[in-house]
């Protein structure tokens, strides 16, 4: 097909997957981590798609992974994450490292629920907060694609609804204009 449909690279957190995502016009998804490392591949994305040749706009060619949990408080939607996104982490991905790109350098300390809030690595709270979240990850991050994560099973499916509507009715049009 011309122009061929764009492919996407879940999870892509360690530099060679970058490079190779860059080297093959791959839009490479990078999950949720610590700024540095985030700003680091997004760095060596752009370094590799210009040795290839290609010259692209900030944030072209990657995406970022995010768990999307949208209720009436704070605490209610970190109560349904607690429950879905935290326990899927901790019971699946752990066990297999891919909590270590939450590891600060050096150290044993993970960031906190609370810090990924505050730099827009979790978008989890009030439509406020979540619309906070999100100006807070444009402002030192250039997004092009969100992926909302959701947790068929764990969550009910009006939830889940409620959350993907919310972002994209609420949410996202008061962060459009963020990076303008």
């Amino acid at each position: 097909q011309k122009p061929h449909p764009p492919i996407f690279q879940p999870f892509a957190s360690s530099e060679r997957t970058i490079r190779w995502c860059a080297q093959e016009e791959v839009t490479a998804i990078l999950p949720p981590m610590r700024l540095s490392l985030q700003h680091e591949l997004f760095e060596v994305y752009q370094e590799e798609a210009a040795e290839q040749g290609r010259d692209l706009q900030p944030g072209e060619g990657l995406g970022l992974l995010r768990d999307v949990v949208i209720a009436d408080t704070d605490e209610e939607a970190m109560a349904i994450w607690r429950n879905s996104g935290a326990f899927v982490g901790a019971a699946w991905f752990a066990p297999f490292g891919f909590g270590e790109a939450l590891r600060e350098p050096d150290s044993d300390r993970l960031i906190t629920p609370e810090e990924q809030i505050e730099n827009g690595s979790l978008l989890v709270g009030t439509v406020d907060t979540v619309t906070r979240a999100m100006e807070r990850l444009m402002k030192h991050t250039p997004v092009k694609w969100i992926f909302q994560w959701q947790y068929n099973g764990l969550v009910p499916s009006e939830q889940i609804q409620r959350s993907i509507r919310d972002f994209k009715e609420q949410v996202l049009p008061r962060v459009t204009d963020v990076q303008d």
